[in-house]
């Protein structure tokens, strides 16, 4: 996948993240898991923004190994969600597929590099 369409996928997944936060339920545990939730789905496609602007193929893996903590993170905290019924699974899948599949993408751009590296 080129560049262009992993950051627009990205950007598409914060945009996402920030409205299914927005219909939370009103919860202490659903503010709290929301709060992660925003921090990690957004900074997925920031990170990558910023892996592309690497100086190296060592500093771009480092970047990305972000992306992949964050993917994995958003991913935890959509189980949350789900597991106490905080919300519907079907209203998360979307959200949770895309992450799955940015997580994927992620950890073959990192192995390719490191391949190319040695």
């Amino acid at each position: 996948m080129d560049e262009k369409t992993f950051k627009t996928r990205t950007k598409k997944l914060a945009v996402e993240v920030i409205r299914q936060t927005e219909k939370l339920p009103k919860s202490r545990a659903a503010e709290v898991i929301g709060r992660q939730l925003l921090r990690s789905g957004t900074s997925i496609g920031a990170n990558h923004r910023a892996a592309c602007r690497a100086k190296s193929t060592a500093d771009m893996i480092n970047k990305l190994k972000i992306v992949e903590e964050e993917s994995d993170e958003t991913g935890y905290w959509l189980e949350l969600l789900v597991e106490p019924e905080l919300v519907p699974q079907d209203q998360i899948t979307g959200i949770y597929k895309e992450t799955d599949e940015i997580l994927a993408m992620t950890i073959a751009s990192i192995k390719t590099l490191r391949h190319r590296k040695s």
